[in-house]
Order: structure tokens, then C-alpha cells, then sequence
């Protein structure tokens, strides 16, 4: 699976295994190594499970993974992702993360994955330009920056740096917000959020704090289809 994912060369390539009991086993590979929870790849699995007819559309599907039970639905045109929340918790500046991200920070926070950081404003998170070797050396899968909209379309923004995984800047993370929807959930007050994630190709995500767990909904198509030959 390494090997392939390395062949694919990118962001994350998932694999999909059923079980006897109708739900089905998930895996996720980034080029460089294996990862726990990946919320873009879970979203394209249930996506093409229902587009292929190996479930049907009203059904459910159910992943066991190593972040535990996943769960995707069908919302109308969106698939809806139901994932554990992981709240940042706050920790001192780890050294060498402000020469890696080369801005100034509001917070810092500790997940089960990665570092949250907030910056002052949403501009500085579109802007940054991190040193990516430096941000390797960071003993964390990778680092979420983020912060508050100052566009009425959406209420947070965010990037997602993980290049000791292979990945120097992810697309949109999945994963980066169970810990940004909860963190921003309880800072705004509120339990919906539409996040935008800055990266250059960029992406929209809505999501609901809902207890311990955070939905997130967005669109999927497929965009090629091919064959794996030994």
C-alpha cells in the first residue's frame, strides 16, 4: 500500500477492504508514510462505494480506521463526514516553530495529530510562507494555522503544513478540522462553521460541533477512473 501511495504521489491515497459484516476496513497512505484519520479520502471512498453501487445511496457507510468508527451519509449533493472531535489543548511554542512559520502567533495548541496556531489575522495565514525543512523538524505529523474570517462567506481559515509525512501543504484537511471546529466552536460561540481552507488550490468546508463529534459536508466527484497493474 506504501508503495502504491508512493506511485500515486498524492496527498493521501486510501484503501478500502469489506468486512462480513457489511461495513469495510479503511487505510490511508500519504507518499511517505501511513496516517490515522484522514477526512478528504474517507469522503472520496464513500463517494465512489455509492457511485459504483457497492452500497446503495440511502446507505451509510461505515469505515473502521485507526481514529475508530467513521461514518459518511449522503446530504442532498454533499457527502457529510462523522468524525471524532480532537480540541486543541495549549502548550508553550515548541522550538524552532516561530523561525519555521516566520510570524507572530496569538495561540498554540497541542492535538492529537498536530499544532494549532492562530495567527492575528486571516491575511497573515494567506500569505505565510513557511520553511518547510524547519517545519519537518517539528515533532508533530504537521501544523494547522488558522484564524479568524474577515470575509462575511466564511468564519475561520486555515492552511495545513505536514511535510514529514511527504505532504508540504495539504489541499483541505479533514482531519486539521476536528481540531479547528471545536476550538473555534467554543472562541465564536457557535456550532456551525463554514471554513475555508487557503491553500492554493483551496477548498470550503461545512461543519457542526455536535458534542464530541465534528460533521463535516462538502461535494465529490470522480475525475479518473484506470486500472492497477502489477
Amino acid at each position: 500500500m506504501q508503495a502504491v501511495a508512493a506511485e500515486m504521489n498524492v496527498s493521501e491515497t486510501a484503501f478500502v477492504c469489506p468486512r462480513e459484516d457489511g461495513d469495510f476496513d479503511l487505510r490511508w497512505f500519504t507518499p511517505a508514510a501511513e496516517v490515522a484519520l484522514c477526512g478528504h479520502a474517507t469522503l472520496s471512498t464513500a463517494h465512489i462505494l455509492w457511485e459504483t453501487g457497492v452500497l446503495a445511496p440511502d446507505r451509510p457507510a461505515r469505515f473502521h480506521t485507526q481514529s475508530g468508527l467513521l461514518a459518511a451519509t449522503k446530504q442532498g449533493t454533499l457527502v457529510e463526514l462523522d468524525f471524532p472531535a480532537n480540541p486543541p489543548t495549549p502548550v508553550e511554542p515548541p522550538e524552532g516553530l516561530h523561525a519555521a512559520l516566520g510570524a507572530p502567533t496569538t495561540y498554540i495548541g497541542k492535538t492529537r495529530f498536530d499544532l494549532l496556531v492562530e495567527l492575528e489575522t486571516d491575511g497573515a495565514v494567506r500569505r505565510l510562507q513557511p520553511d518547510f525543512e524547519r517545519v519537518k523538524a517539528l515533532d508533530f505529523r504537521g501544523v494547522i494555522v488558522t484564524a479568524r474570517s474577515g470575509s462575511e462567506s466564511f468564519d475561520i481559515v486555515s492552511r495545513f503544513f505536514a511535510p514529514s509525512i511527504g505532504v508540504n501543504e495539504d489541499p483541505v484537511t479533514g482531519s486539521a478540522h476536528t481540531a479547528l471546529v471545536p476550538y473555534w466552536g467554543r472562541k465564536l460561540a457557535k456550532d456551525r462553521l463554514v471554513a475555508f481552507q487557503a491553500s492554493p488550490r483551496s477548498g470550503v468546508l461545512r461543519c457542526t460541533l455536535a458534542g464530541d463529534r465534528v460533521r463535516m459536508a462538502g461535494p465529490a466527484v470522480t475525475v479518473i477512473r484506470g486500472e492497477l497493474a502489477a
